[in-house]
């Protein structure tokens, strides 16, 4: 499968495909069993405890904050 984000009209590369989570049309929804997981693992690095009752849109969020401080996940 090509690289979208290097193709022409992405000179830059950057990955344009991301969108907030609070525009996602299912953000409402529960967590998916992969957030769930990785929350779960995030939470234990950084020592906090996790809400199992988060929707798909809250668990994005809460993921991104633990990725930022365990150091895990994007740079």
């Amino acid at each position: 499968m090509a690289d979208k984000s290097r193709q022409p009209g992405n000179p830059t590369g950057a990955d344009n495909t991301a969108k907030d989570p609070e525009d996602w049309k299912t953000g409402d929804e529960p967590m998916t069993g992969a957030q769930r997981s990785y929350l779960h693992t995030l939470a234990a690095e950084a020592g906090e405890k996790v809400d199992d009752e988060l929707t798909k849109a809250q668990a994005a969020q809460r993921i991104e904050e633990l990725q930022r401080k365990t150091g895990r996940g994007r740079s």
